[in-house]
């Protein structure tokens, strides 16, 4: 008997990868994944003419819509993306900037300021470092390729803020090699980084500090989540259960295989003493998924988004996904 025909789309990650190859199947599903390199395509797709049944999700995106009670999708508690941050926050090298309190008061470039990148970013800059942020004037544009505004998938926050967008033939890395901005934060990498003279890293050693982060408050960023179509989740809510087992048992094998001694699964030179590394940090649970795992982390996020004022107040987190058996 064939299952609920379901389509997925998500990034081409190893943690996914056992889904995307039917390794794993999801019970009573009949899943169609559908690899799609870049997130924001997934994003837009889904946002504006609903193409997937299921799909990756930005997660400031995903709360702040669901918070505003405007989006007919509702999340499980996998998050097939996490980056640390600490590593994308770039400077120009002759604006003086030495530590996060000397961004106070600069011109700050972000690819998008909703973008969940920039919340935690933006988050971190606050509670960690004591960053006043509503000193900054931020610059919004394309980063390496110029970007023009998208009403509908840009989202304000509801008080105040000092934002300009630049022209729409300009980009973030052109302005911050030029000094025209003092630096910029967000997802992408500015090509100057590697191919001009005056871009720098905030945190030169970027991975200590990311390393410190995690020891100190336990988080390991978030960047996003899935979504299931609300309609069809009310005509079949026992398909979050088995997404998220089947996700679960995906990212379980990526680690297993990445794992595998015999041959060297990818071309990291120093890949099983990274793994190693990885475990101890990670106390050997390095991608939990579920709310009771991520409560911290995901509170945190909601925290932020309403001390930037995307939201009035950070609901509990728990009102925010679907309920499913949180094994692993």
């Amino acid at each position: 008997m064939s299952g609920l025909r379901v389509t997925f789309a998500c990034g081409p990650y190893d943690r996914m990868e056992a889904l995307a190859r039917g390794i794993v199947r999801p019970d009573g599903i009949d899943l169609r994944y559908i690899a799609i390199q870049s997130p924001p395509e997934i994003f837009a797709r889904m946002l504006k003419t609903r193409s997937f049944d299921v799909s990756e999700m930005s997660l400031a995106h995903y709360m702040v819509t669901r918070i505003r009670d405007r989006l007919p999708y509702i999340a499980i508690p996998v998050f097939p993306s996490r980056v640390f941050r600490h590593g994308y926050i770039f400077i120009n090298r002759n604006a003086g900037i030495a530590t996060p309190k000397d961004l106070e008061g600069r011109r700050v470039g972000v690819q998008e300021y909703r973008q969940t990148a920039a919340v935690w970013i933006r988050g971190i800059l606050a509670q960690e470092y004591g960053v006043d942020l509503d000193s900054i004037d931020w610059i919004e544009g394309g980063v390496n390729v110029p970007r023009g505004a998208d009403a509908e998938m840009d989202l304000r926050p509801t008080g105040p803020l000092s934002l300009s967008l630049i022209p729409g033939d300009a980009t973030l890395n052109a302005m911050l090699e030029a000094g025209e901005i003092d630096a910029y934060l967000g997802a992408r990498r500015p090509e100057a980084l590697d191919s001009g003279r005056n871009v720098a890293r905030l945190f030169p050693d970027y991975r200590a500090a990311e390393a410190a982060f995690y020891r100190k408050t336990r988080m390991h960023p978030i960047m996003h989540t899935v979504v299931i179509r609300e309609d069809l989740h009310a005509a079949e809510p026992w398909i979050a259960d088995s997404l998220y087992r089947a996700c679960t048992a995906s990212r379980d094998w990526a680690l297993e295989q990445m794992q595998y001694s015999g041959a060297q699964r990818l071309m990291l030179p120093w890949m099983y003493q990274q793994i190693a590394e990885m475990m101890e940090i990670f106390d050997g649970d390095p991608w939990p998924y579920g709310v009771t795992a991520n409560r911290h982390a995901l509170e945190a996020f909601a925290g932020f988004l309403a001390e930037q004022r995307f939201i009035d107040a950070a609901p509990p987190v728990d009102t925010l996904f679907t309920p499913v058996s949180e094994k692993g």
